[in-house]
């Protein structure tokens, strides 16, 4: 009898996940989305905001490079948090409140933790970063403008908010967008496409290396 019992409890526990196998295989209509896969995480690339020239070729807008830290909120382990202030030049009432901040946003998704890095805290934090798990470096770009002229006719940049993030996809928390003149009016033209990343990680949330050896990398 208990031969018997214990036979039909695994028959019967087989034919379940058999059964669970064939539902998710054929009858869940549920698409896969790898930007919802916990276990790769995504990392953006921007473009070179548009150059602007006047009508003889000379140029009035340029880029110069900028440096943000960023922060996923739910990836963020026990660090030193003295240290990481004091790199950072920020104390840590700043620090609790750039981190707040960012998990309000999204506890999964990269946030802006601090904008605007100094080439020289840049070059002395690219070295530790590594010891801050959940931060990281992105490099964008902020506007040179190259004449003292025309402010209100070339407009200017600033951070996107909530509304604006809402209403278009493309944008996250920490992005720059045009707010006045030619910069509002050829947004769309100057923002570029932004390139994406997707890195593979372990069950101990380590980097593994590019998804799939980069087959769905977008390259901005």
């Amino acid at each position: 009898m208990r031969r018997f019992l214990l036979f039909f409890t695994v028959l019967l526990v087989g034919f379940v996940f058999i059964g669970r196998l064939f539902y998710l295989q054929v009858y869940n209509t549920e698409t896969y989305s790898i930007d919802d896969d916990n276990a790769i995480r995504k990392v953006f690339h921007y473009p070179k905001r548009g150059y602007v020239f006047d009508r003889n070729g000379k140029l009035l807008v340029a880029n110069q490079p900028s440096y943000d830290v960023m922060v996923i909120p739910r990836e963020v382990q026990s660090l030193d948090t003295l240290e990481f202030c004091s790199l950072l030049r920020i104390d840590k009432a700043d620090f609790i409140k750039s981190y707040d901040r960012a998990y309000r946003y999204s506890p999964r998704l990269p946030s802006v933790f601090l904008a605007h890095l100094s080439k020289e805290d840049y070059a002395v934090l690219s070295e530790k970063m590594r010891k801050f798990h959940g931060f990281y470096i992105q490099k964008r770009s902020l506007r040179d403008y190259q004449t003292s002229i025309g402010a209100n006719v070339l407009g200017f940049i600033a951070e996107v908010n909530t509304g604006q993030i809402e209403k278009d996809p493309y944008y996250r928390m920490g992005d720059l967008i045009g707010k006045q003149g030619i910069e509002l009016s050829y947004e769309s033209d100057m923002r570029g496409t932004k390139g994406v990343k997707y890195i593979q990680k372990d069950r101990f949330n380590r980097d593994l290396g590019p998804y799939k050896e980069g087959q769905h990398d977008v390259t901005p």
